[in-house]
């Protein structure tokens, strides 16, 4: 699909910048000229789709319907795959996580949200189409969201309304009938279009820089790291490798933006995907910022529940990631 890019990338480095292709510099210059471009283009036409997902079925309608419906079970699943269309990381799902409290969703189903906002989004998807193909992609989104579903649903049943702050607390007695707030606008596809694109394109905008690092570092890793060290590290299968590439991951908070390049170059150095995949999971869902965040809303039991329920389903993904992949 994109073998013309990287004939161009090769050209401009190899042809226009005289580089030899054997030397370090040339295959970490033609990897970032590549991946940037073939990135960029992807992301952008995915959030245009998924601009129109939202338009339609904004997040004030979501939050109004789960408060409304009895959806016997499915709400956690709702939640989950609203997560997955939207493009928070974890950090911003944080207030959305106060505004569906506040609401009145039930914790566990907001939790699911919480849970595969940051993990799977518009940005992830794009890049992991970009870098591992359509297969990697379904299973890492479906993945994803079930991982949401089950976790929502498990931290529903343990009740843990009363680890809540009290500022939450309070807010949840205070709580009066939800008033629909969303007003519909009559408008048609072609006028809602241009809203959609400078959506999108304040999306591409906010994470360019992200990108732009993350697949430099990427490129850097792939140029001049050696072929096996990775894989000495990570690449040997062990059942511990996978909970290692975890743990590695709490305290190297990035977005997918930046992530998922350099997660790319992990698989070509010999890091079975799986564990590639549950680094990443850790690196944007488990992160030091959110859980300073979720500190406005959670106790430290309720945050220690939360992160660990959350960090044996991610180790759990990546076992089965590894057997799929």
């Amino acid at each position: 699909m994109f073998d013309w890019l990287e004939n161009i990338s090769d050209w401009l480095v190899y042809g226009v910048f005289g580089l030899e292709e054997a030397s370090k510099l040339g295959l970490s210059l033609s990897f970032f000229i590549y991946d940037t471009i073939k990135i960029l283009i992807l992301l952008f036409v995915i959030v245009i789709i998924m601009g129109i997902v939202n338009e339609y079925f904004p997040i004030e309608k979501l939050r109004n319907y789960l408060a409304r419906k009895k959806m016997y079970g499915l709400e956690y699943f709702s939640a989950a795959i609203f997560g997955s269309i939207t493009p928070f990381c974890s950090c911003s799902s944080v207030p959305l996580f106060i505004g569906f409290v506040q609401g009145g969703i039930p914790l566990g189903v907001t939790l699911a949200f919480l849970i595969t906002s940051p993990l799977v989004n518009t940005v992830a998807v794009a890049l992991f189409i970009s870098m591992f193909g359509m297969k990697a992609t379904i299973i890492y989104a479906v993945s994803g969201i079930l991982l949401g579903t089950i976790g929502g649903w498990f931290l529903g049943k343990l009740k843990l309304e009363t680890l809540l702050t009290p500022w939450v607390q309070e807010i949840i007695e205070k709580r009066t009938t939800i008033q629909d707030e969303f007003e519909e606008e009559n408008l048609t596809f072609v006028q809602r279009l241009p809203s959609i694109f400078r959506g999108a394109w304040e999306i591409v905008r906010g994470v360019l820089l992200y990108i732009i690092i993350g697949i430099g570092i990427g490129a850097a890793m792939y140029g001049y790291v050696p072929e096996d060290f990775f894989e000495k590290y990570l690449g040997g299968g062990e059942w511990w490798t996978v909970p290692l590439a975890v743990g590695a991951a709490v305290p190297m908070y990035a977005n997918a933006a930046a992530i998922v390049p350099i997660v790319g170059v992990f698989v070509a150095k010999g890091v079975p995907l799986g564990t590639a995949i549950a680094f990443m999971m850790g690196t944007i869902g488990l992160s030091i910022p959110a859980g300073t965040l979720l500190k406005k809303v959670m106790t430290w039991k309720l945050i220690a529940i939360y992160f660990g329920v959350v960090t044996v389903f991610i180790i759990l993904s990546g076992y089965v990631f590894n057997i799929l992949l």
